[in-house]
């Protein structure tokens, strides 16, 4: 097992200490004032540089520290949020990046009781930090971190909190993440099958990167402890199936399920097994670092007249097939800082100049597939120039849109069974997504 946390601090902006929780016995609250001051000695290492005669010169910022100091045989790990620190100390060979995902966590439970984590809410609520430190850590270890099952045995409301409350079953059970006796008059669950295009196109017409980030999220309203089972096209298992794949299975990258999923199980036969938590989630998430084609192609000509006018001319193309329809496309074509008095004609939808971003925003509702649309602009730019004027800058051309009922990697939901002990019929329904991420045409 890894090592364990020795305390956990809170600190202000000045690294004075709010709250702490000693686990082990093993560090005392004079490690939170070693810690504050391992880290200003990084930040000014980080944000300057000795030059001659005894003058500085600022090189970075104190964001690009490491979230991780080492003193003194004591391993601090810190975030940072609003005006607070909250910070782990141990004296053992601990599990870093653990400690971290578990403080981000802290902070979301702070933020589900206080709306907001800083340190006025701190200060306001001592009795219930203490109480939630109590229960998601036990000697050094991670426990338990949903807010929901949390919520249900500390109250916030003082006068709740003198009830003798009896701890859910989810606190003594196995599975943590979803309480008993759940009921609803209809069963059913919802899955989106999420996929983010991230593309990148050099001034050449050619993809420098691609690939694509996807995400299982659901929707759980299922009555009881039911037992969820899903399949996937996975090669893998088709392959072990002895079944044919050609052309229908995907090879699935950094794959990252949800802490509900058997991943035993998974690893045997590539079954996805799971008692889902009541609600939304995200049950998976994965990559794809194919080689992707642009879904929607955009091609960018401008003619400058002497210095007075720039003309635009603007070819967007969707390259995916007829069945499938892109909606809410939005193209943001960059255009002189110093440009004016847009005229505008579009074949299909409507654009609009947004100088705050210095750019013409093409907006089009519905963009069916194999289709290709033109713009026209006119801009104005001053007749009087500076003389050094500065570099004019290449932004890109940014484009966004969703297509429903289609999926850039081929993944296909094979079954979604839900297997509950009172034998009700859930009802389950799967849709598909694709949408653009970081999608920049840099071809202007």
């Amino acid at each position: 097992m890894a090592g364990a946390a020795s305390a956990l601090f809170l600190l202000d902006i000045k690294g004075r200490v709010l709250v702490w929780r000693d686990y082990r016995g093993d560090v005392t609250a004079a490690q939170a004032e070693r810690f504050f001051t391992k880290l200003i000695e990084k930040e000014v290492f980080n944000s300057t540089i000795a030059l001659p005669n005894n003058n500085y010169k600022i090189i970075g910022d104190s964001e690009s520290n490491d979230p991780v100091v080492y003193d003194n045989g004591v391993t601090y790990m810190f975030v940072q949020h609003s005006n607070v620190y909250l910070m782990i100390a141990s004296r053992q060979n601990c599990n870093a990046a653990s400690l971290l995902f578990f403080l981000h966590r802290v902070i979301d439970v702070f933020k589900h009781y206080f709306e907001e984590l800083e340190e006025e809410s701190l200060r306001d609520n001592f009795v219930v930090v203490y109480e939630l430190l109590d229960e998601m850590m036990d000697f050094g270890y991670p426990q338990y971190t949903e807010a929901r099952i949390l919520s249900e045995f500390i109250k916030t409301d003082a006068y709740r909190m003198e009830v003798t409350q009896r701890p859910p079953m989810a606190v003594t059970n196995a599975v943590s993440w979803r309480s008993e006796g759940l009921q609803f008059k209809k069963n059913e669950v919802f899955l989106d099958v999420v996929e983010s295009v991230n593309i990148l196109v050099n001034s050449n017409g050619q993809i420098v990167r691609s690939d694509v980030v996807g995400a299982l999220k659901m929707r759980t309203y299922l009555s009881g402890m039911p037992e969820c089972k899903l399949g996937l096209n996975d090669r893998v298992l088709l392959e072990a199936q002895g079944r044919a794949t050609k052309g229908k299975a995907i090879d699935l990258e950094d794959i990252k399920f949800h802490q509900c999923v058997r991943l035993a199980r998974f690893e045997n036969d590539r079954t996805i097994s799971f008692i889902p938590p009541d609600g939304a989630f995200d049950l998976m998430t994965y990559r794809l670092s194919t080689q992707v084609k642009p879904l929607i192609w955009v091609e960018a000509q401008i003619e400058r007249h002497s210095r007075s006018r720039v003309e635009m001319l603007v070819k967007a193309r969707s390259q995916f097939k007829e069945r499938s329809t892109a909606t809410n496309v939005e193209i943001e074509l960059p255009v002189p800082t110093d440009a004016s008095n847009p005229t505008v004609r579009t074949s299909l939808g409507s654009a609009a100049y947004a100088p705050e971003k210095d750019a013409l925003v093409w907006k089009i509702k519905s963009f069916p597939g194999n289709k290709e649309y033109m713009l026209r602009a006119e801009f104005h730019l001053p007749s009087v120039t500076a003389e050094e004027a500065t570099p004019e800058r290449k932004a890109p051309i940014r484009v966004k849109f969703e297509i429903p009922y289609f999926t850039v990697s081929g993944i296909q939901v094979r079954y979604l069974k839900v297997i509950e002990k009172s034998g009700y019929q859930a009802l389950p329904w799967v849709r598909y997504i694709t949408m653009a991420g970081e999608y920049e045409l840099r071809l202007m």
